[in-house]
């Protein structure tokens, strides 16, 4: 039996149009079933490595946002996880058709790691000297992915390297000025990485003449079991970095009674937004993407966990940056920007939580929902009493929300809806 990538007629995409009429996916593994009926494979040990390093990315942003708690700065942060993040997805997208199981695959994916430590280096000047060495570093994960693309979509990478490769040199010339000209740019390849899914969609079409549903069962011909603990594991990694940020808080610090009380609460509070998605969303997520049509996946994995997976990142960042700054001074009125970071940083995670639920219609939201804007609120607890008060209200937070969603959700368990969201 042929297996994914073997010939120009055994690509994923090229079973996934002979098998769209006929109700028919292609696994990751290479065997033929039916859409509702996807054992699924595990995540590679390979692709959870990838996923350390890229995770690394987190780290620098974090680090950036620590040393100038400013709007300015993170806004820019949001900036380049935003584009480095498109970048990922691409990655874990690609990897969930085309499996690295073969050498080639192997060595193409470690040369794709290699370009995103580049641009994790480069983090801390994104915006200074390091700007062009950045976006050199991303231009290079654009290319590394389209090598790899080419084996699952052929021809068709096309409407994805072009508008990719075009949002890298944006990057890489904004390294060249200071200012607006420098944010125009950045905002330029952002721009060019959203019109990208409108490209690959139509685009295609019209040069092959093929169905619009046919086109989009070989976008969305993913295994929807790898697809979610993918990404569950990323934001595992993320956890632990934020854990890692108490540590760095603490620093050198003399160990006192308060010190430990205030590691004690950070890390309770990356456990409440561990609880908030592994608990309640990761299962119940897997179970809508397997009853989805493959030619609804596509967008639907695009909208859950591209969209709604970015605030629940960024807010991680925002937190663990937030902890940072804040293990020091516990007993402290906190400084405006370091209770805005923590305070925000929940609120972020909870909103794109909210987002994620609302687009597979896992419900209920509301407590979530509601959740949001208390969340932000604690950061006036901070300014007005202190840093370890804040931490507590927001640790109070999210275990109220938890424990409410528990006693009065209809299921009494979490998400009760695992239909197919409509199109």
């Amino acid at each position: 039996m042929n297996r994914a990538g073997d010939g120009p007629g055994h690509t994923p995409v090229a079973e996934a149009e002979r098998s769209a009429a006929q109700g028919t996916t292609r696994s990751a593994g290479g065997t033929a079933q039916s859409a509702g009926d996807e054992a699924g494979r595990r995540v590679s040990t390979l692709e959870l490595f990838f996923d350390l390093v890229f995770v690394f990315t987190l780290t620098q942003l974090t680090v950036l946002l620590a040393a100038d708690l400013s709007f300015a700065t993170a806004a820019r942060v949001a900036l380049i996880f935003v584009v480095l993040f498109w970048m990922y997805g691409a990655y874990a997208y690609l990897t969930n058709q085309v499996p690295p199981d073969r050498p080639s695959r192997r060595i193409l994916l470690m040369l794709g790691m290699g370009t995103f430590l580049v641009c994790a280096l480069a983090i801390p000047r994104a915006f200074d000297d390091g700007g062009v060495v950045f976006g050199l570093g991303f231009l290079a994960v654009v290319l590394v992915h389209s090598a790899l693309y080419t084996r699952s979509h052929g021809r068709d990478v096309v409407w994805y390297a072009v508008p990719n490769a075009l949002a890298a040199l944006a990057v890489t010339a904004a390294g060249l000025f200071d200012g607006p000209r420098a944010d125009g740019l950045w905002l330029l390849a952002l721009v060019l990485q959203f019109v990208t899914p409108f490209l690959a969609e139509h685009g295609a079409r019209r040069r092959g003449g093929r169905d619009a549903v046919v086109l989009r069962t070989q976008l969305g011909a993913l295994d929807p079991a790898h697809f979610v603990e993918r990404h569950g594991l990323l934001l595992i990694v993320a956890f632990g970095e934020s854990v890692i940020a108490i540590g760095i808080g603490i620093g050198s610090r003399p160990l006192t009674v308060d010190l430990f009380v205030g590691a004690f609460l950070a890390l309770a509070l990356a456990g409440a937004l561990w609880w908030t998605y592994f608990v309640r969303d990761e299962h119940a997520a897997e179970a809508v993407f397997t009853a989805t049509p493959p030619d609804r996946r596509w967008r639907l994995a695009m909208n859950a966990y591209y969209y709604a997976f970015l605030p629940m990142l960024l807010g991680i960042a925002y937190c663990a940056a937030g902890v940072k700054k804040t293990l020091g001074h516990l007993t402290e009125q906190s400084a405006t920007g370091p209770a805005l970071t923590l305070a925000g940083g929940v609120a972020l995670f909870l909103a794109g939580d909210v987002a994620f639920r609302s687009v597979l219609r896992l419900w209920p939201v509301t407590f979530r929902a509601v959740a949001v804007p208390v969340a932000a609120a604690t950061a006036l607890l901070g300014i007005r009493f202190s840093a370890v008060v804040e931490l507590l209200a927001l640790v109070g937070v999210l275990v109220v929300m938890l424990g409410a969603e528990a006693r009065w959700s209809p299921s009494g368990t979490g998400p009760r809806t695992v239909t197919a969201p409509a199109a």
